[in-house]
């Protein structure tokens, strides 16, 4: 059973509502609710160009803008090094892309998962030095990588640093930086950039923003890389407020008239209709991590920059086809995985660890999640490394447990370690996983009220309330995401009139719902068995579907996001049921 609250506005609708009173009290909320206070609201629902922030303000930028700027003038060899994972193609691609319109004498590696690991190696930089690199940009990596900096500079090889991840900090509370010829990260301590939430591509499209200020770059090429900058800022899941919300928002509209040929052939491959951030999220995204999982990620930044059709739809379809794989990887782990939890127990300990011998290591994360949120348990999972009695693993943690916290508490078990508060990746010696497992739980300092999912509600909505003009009015706070979520009503004493199951599968579920003679369709897509096992047990009958008689006189409280419906010239306004008590 969950929870449910409702958020506190911190005061901040009244203001709101007195200072734009052309929009409703509803919308007044929900913007309070997400920390807008009235001096901000119109950025918030208008984002634009004009506002971002000077990219000069971000330290070291006028430095990596010399050495770029130098090295197109006279024509140096400049290489992108990126990541394997969808943030670090699509920062890739910004990069070549946006300093391809000053230069040709530009290349890019991305490091393999399984054989180079994660960011720049000695490895891309040994391969550098023999294709006469001149200089080295890296993106979405590079903030920890002390050693192979180091080595970039016994070769003589200039190298920018740029990245978004938390720099390193020492037992004083002093940064530790790569010794970069210029180290471009807003989360830099001496950095007085205001927005610290962007992504990779964010970054590096800032470091794009100051190159064409500086050489006078096209504003119009420039803004059209937002379509790239737009697929990492959604899949690397950063906080979809201030400039990221800008990025994502004229992205989003980029993306859906674009003449990238790469992203029409994924878009077509995967049967997406209008590119949206859940067709981000959920089907061309985990395309791009899937090649870095399984196979190149290169893949995906050569589908990006290819203007050939039908190269374009040989990339597409490996990508689909790699995707498929992954799926069916996660799934075979998930169940083989989640079997082991029951049968030994584990599903009890406040912190569930498993290993798993069969696990491929790129899909640890993927299956950590799943268990994480079948249990509501913080949840590590291992698989064998590539060396002999080192295992690799990943952990995906709760709203109350910051996991990275915790794991650094038994830093002695393990070889690397790294994350934040709600996941993290390490390795450790084979032997100590038994040990670090009973750490872990002798010391969770957790009880049975943090194992309990919270559910933030925007506020309480009466059916009287529900419009065609609130719900287009909500359309304001597109595109959703994180610390921008979906809005969530609550509505109690909620009629059912009747149940049905729909859909191509039979796997959704159809309420019609009524609240003082007021009545609206509810539709819910996941969890069917959960909530069909539910109402019978509400219902007192074996099958609620076949026994519509004991609906009669039954309510129930739902938390729902209202949507526009429209099927077969037919307009409703419908709820989509996220929660049911």
């Amino acid at each position: 059973m969950k929870k449910w609250f409702i958020k506190s506005d911190n005061g901040l609708t009244k203001e709101n509502f007195k200072n734009n009173s052309e929009f409703s009290y509803i919308t007044c909320q929900l913007l309070a609710n997400r920390k807008i206070d009235y001096k901000n609201v119109k950025n918030f629902l208008y984002p634009d160009y004009k506002y971002l922030h000077n990219p000069f303000l971000m330290k070291d930028l006028d430095t990596a803008i010399e050495i770029l700027v130098d090295a197109i003038d006279n024509n140096l060899h400049i290489q992108i090094v990126g990541d394997y994972d969808q943030d670090g193609n699509s920062a890739t691609v910004v990069l070549m892309k946006g300093i391809g319109f000053f230069t040709d004498n530009i290349s890019f590696a991305i490091p393999h998962r399984m054989e180079d690991g994660y960011g720049i190696s000695k490895g891309i930089v040994d391969s550098a030095k023999k294709n006469n690199v001149d200089l080295i940009i890296t993106c979405d990596n590079g903030i920890s990588a002390f050693e192979v900096v180091e080595y970039c500079n016994s070769l003589n090889i200039p190298i920018i640093v740029t990245d978004h991840h938390q720099v390193v900090i020492d037992d004083e509370g002093n940064q530790i930086l790569p010794k970069a010829n210029a180290v471009v990260n807003p989360h830099r301590l001496d950095c007085e950039y205001p927005f610290k939430e962007l992504c990779g591509a964010g970054v590096a499209f800032k470091l794009m923003q100051a190159l064409y200020d500086e050489l006078g770059g096209d504003e119009d090429y420039l803004i059209d890389l937002l379509q790239f900058v737009a697929m990492g800022t959604v899949c690397d899941v950063v906080d979809l407020v201030d400039e990221n919300r800008f990025f994502v928002k004229k992205g989003l509209e980029i993306l859906n008239s674009s003449d990238n040929v790469g992203i029409n052939k994924l878009q077509r491959e995967n049967e997406v209709g209008k590119i949206t951030t859940t067709s981000l999220g959920f089907k061309l995204g985990p395309c791009i991590n899937a090649a870095g999982r399984l196979d190149s990620a290169s893949i995906g930044v050569e589908l990006f920059l290819e203007e050939d059709e039908s190269m374009a739809t040989d990339y597409a379809k490996r990508l689909v086809e790699l995707n498929e794989e992954r799926k069916s990887l996660t799934n075979d782990a998930y169940s083989r995985i989640n079997a082991k939890v029951r049968e030994s127990g584990h599903f009890n300990d406040d912190i569930i660890v498993m290993y798993d011998d069969e696990l491929h290591e790129s899909i640890a994360g993927i299956v950590a999640g799943r268990i994480k949120d079948y249990y509501y348990r913080p949840t590590l999972i291992f698989s064998n490394a590539k060396e002999d009695g080192i295992l690799k693993g990943s952990a995906r943690s709760i709203e109350d447990y910051d996991i990275i916290s915790k794991l650094r508490e038994f830093s002695n078990l393990f070889e690397k370690l790294g994350g934040h508060a709600m996941a993290a990746g390490f390795s450790i010696k084979k032997e100590n996983l038994d040990i670090l497992r009973k750490s872990l739980n002798q010391n969770s300092n957790l009880t049975s009220e943090n194992f309990v999912e919270k559910i933030k509600i925007d506020c309480s909505l009466d059916f009287k309330l529900i419009s065609y003009n609130i719900v287009d009015e909500l359309k304001l706070l597109e595109p959703y995401g994180k610390a921008n979520p979906e809005p969530l009503f609550g509505t109690k004493n909620v009629e059912i009139k009747s149940i049905s199951v729909i859909g191509k599968n039979k796997n959704v579920i159809k309420l019609v719902l009524s609240q003082d003679d007021i009545e609206f369709s509810g539709i819910i897509f996941s969890n069917f068995d959960k909530y069909i096992s539910y109402f019978n047990k509400k219902f007192e009958t074996e099958d609620i579907i076949l026994e519509q008689n004991n609906i009669k006189n039954k309510f129930i409280d739902i938390l729902y996001t209202p949507v526009i419906n429209e099927y077969m010239n037919n307009k409703s306004i419908q709820l989509l049921i996220k929660d049911i008590r």
